[in-house]
């Protein structure tokens, strides 16, 4: 629907140059008059279609419109005469010339006329513009729609007043238009089937105008002016809250220090770090904090304080515990096997000689000697198992002498060390035990100091709720433990993760791991003869070891609510 208003005395046109191929010959399906008791003529047309063109003008007193390319049914190719309906339109007279439709309409007075267009009517209203000439009332069904409803509207207009065009709107869409006195210029638009909310956009930034509303009134001016009006309002508020007198309330805070508050809201968070927060107070306004009982008052005007007691109901809160489990394992698997050979002989000057596995020299004159001596070897210190072997001729005057030793270590150990501890959400906790171990140190005088150095289990971790329940985690975990003694003290031995990690309440994750795999072989020999195929074994010792250690950490942290967390 579109409406097109006029003013009595000046010339408007509006219209479209061409004619659309569907339209051509097509009859108009109606022509008709109607009173509204108002005072006010309305000429309505039934159009075969909606993208029938047309084009309206007035000329003086003569109102025109032309229908390009359509015809006129003979039953409407007459003159009515209507002037016994109390409006300015006196006769209305439709013909056909040019390949085109004209009526005319003959008005007297001074008079005002608006075009409208909803699917197939064009409705023609013509006014008395005097005065004492009764209001033109808004159409009841315009004003019972809802604000913003979408309601779709065509216009097309030439050259057309933009204060002339914002009423066309106001009567579309029942809401009150109130033009700045800054508003002005002439338009030249084609609108086709749009929301009435797109129609008016695009009128407001064509000429540079901005819009606010309340309620159902909207108030359209340019768009420096608004901004200027709106910066006054802001600065006439500010005059206002320098007059308005000032009170003090007190605030019993039960969660939150009343300190760390009123840092906060004076925009102190950042003393002593050379950065300052955002002030929430007044330039009047200000907090003090009562550390004893824990309150604390402000004083500010009436409006802000409202403002402080919402923030501070949100902001008093108890904050979730979380408990933090982690379980750190050191699991270790060793293995080693060793064999080794000894190998000697003697002669007998004085004495005996034995047959076992043990060798004992004569007594009296005896020259043992071992030509190869490779015994096993155990890393832990025990004892090989032996077996000894001893030959010697008739007489008993030489010996040679064989022992045989071989041993397999196996070992299995696991330390697992469970540190625990709570903390509330956001807050970092730290749990470590452990021993300092002294060591020497050269000052810068010459002397030796003794120092400390720490060989600890510690878990420090920051937890962080989120609103889905699930905790992020900011983990720091290490184990010590005393390693190899050296000239200037032990060594510590580190074993050191730092992660950030998201896990479910109550679920348990490895944060990290280190696998060590350690395999040696170690063959002592006597050169040529340990090579010799078969009786190189007898000059030879082999030893074979394997050391597995593997460290895993595992997290598991469980949010607290309420009661739990103080039990």
């Amino acid at each position: 629907m579109a409406e097109v208003p006029g003013v009595a005395g000046r010339a408007g046109t509006a219209g479209m140059p061409s004619v659309s191929a569907a339209a051509a010959g097509t009859p108009l399906r109606g022509i008709g008059f109607q009173s509204t008791g108002q005072g006010t003529g309305r000429i309505v047309v039934e159009l075969p279609d909606e993208a029938m063109a047309f084009e309206l003008r007035r000329q003086g007193q003569t109102l025109v419109l032309e229908f390009p390319g359509a015809s006129l049914p003979e039953g409407l190719s007459r003159d009515m005469n209507v002037a016994r309906a109390a409006t300015p339109v006196q006769s209305i007279r439709s013909s056909v010339g040019d390949g085109r439709v004209r009526t005319v309409v003959e008005a007297v007075g001074a008079w005002g006329y608006t075009a409208r267009q909803q699917g197939r009517e064009l409705v023609v209203e013509i006014r008395p513009t005097s005065p004492a000439a009764p209001a033109v009332a808004t159409p009841g069904p315009r004003a019972a729609e809802p604000v913003g409803s979408g309601e779709r509207l065509s216009l097309n207009f030439q050259n057309i007043d933009v204060r002339a065009l914002l009423p066309v709107l106001a009567d579309f869409t029942g809401l009150n238009i109130v033009p700045s006195d800054s508003v002005a210029g002439e338009l030249t638009l084609r609108l086709k089937n749009v929301p009435w909310e797109q129609a008016l956009e695009v009128i407001l930034q064509a000429r540079h105008l901005g819009m606010r509303r309340s309620g159902s009134v909207l108030w359209i001016a340019p768009q420096d002016e608004l901004l200027a009006r709106e910066r006054a309002d802001l600065q006439a508020q500010a005059a206002l809250r320098e007059l308005e007198p000032l009170a003090t309330r007190a605030y019993q805070l039960h969660y939150s220090r009343a300190a760390d508050i009123a840092e906060q809201l004076a925009g102190r968070t950042g003393a002593g770090t050379g950065a300052g927060g955002t002030r929430l107070l007044t330039a009047r306004g200000s907090a003090v904090a009562e550390p004893r009982t824990n309150q604390l008052f402000v004083s500010d005007v009436p409006s802000k304080l409202a403002e402080i007691e919402g923030l501070l109901q949100r902001l008093d809160k108890a904050m979730r515990q979380v408990l933090i489990e982690a379980r750190i394992v050191v699991a270790e698997d060793t293995f080693s096997r060793t064999l080794g050979v000894r190998l000697g002989g003697g002669s007998r000057v004085g004495g005996h000689a034995a047959l076992g596995s043990g060798y004992t020299a004569g007594s009296a004159g005896a020259n043992p000697g071992d030509f190869v001596n490779l015994p096993a070897v155990s890393a832990a210190g025990s004892t090989a198992a032996s077996f000894g072997l001893s030959l010697f001729n008739a007489s008993a005057t030489r010996f040679l002498n064989l022992e045989l030793q071989a041993l397999e270590e196996e070992g299995r150990g696991m330390v697992v060390s469970s540190p625990r501890v709570m903390t509330a959400d956001q807050v970092k906790a730290l749990i470590e035990q452990g021993t300092e171990v002294p060591y020497q140190e050269a000052t810068s005088s010459g002397a030796t100091s003794v120092s400390f150095r720490k060989a600890n289990l510690k878990l420090e971790v920051t937890p962080q709720i989120t609103p889905g329940g699930a905790v992020i985690l900011e983990l720091d975990v290490s184990k010590d433990t005393l390693g190899q003694e050296t000239a200037n003290g032990f060594a510590i031995n580190t074993k050191h993760v730092r992660t950030q990690a998201l896990v479910e309440d109550g679920g348990t994750i490895v944060i990290g791991g280190i696998f060590e795999l350690s395999e040696n072989e170690t063959v002592r020999k006597v050169p040529l003869l340990g090579d010799l195929p078969g009786l190189g074994a007898l000059f030879r010792s082999r030893s074979r070891s394997t050391a597995k250690t593997e460290l895993l950490i595992f997290i598991t942290p469980r949010v607290l609510e309420g009661g739990a967390a103080l039990r």
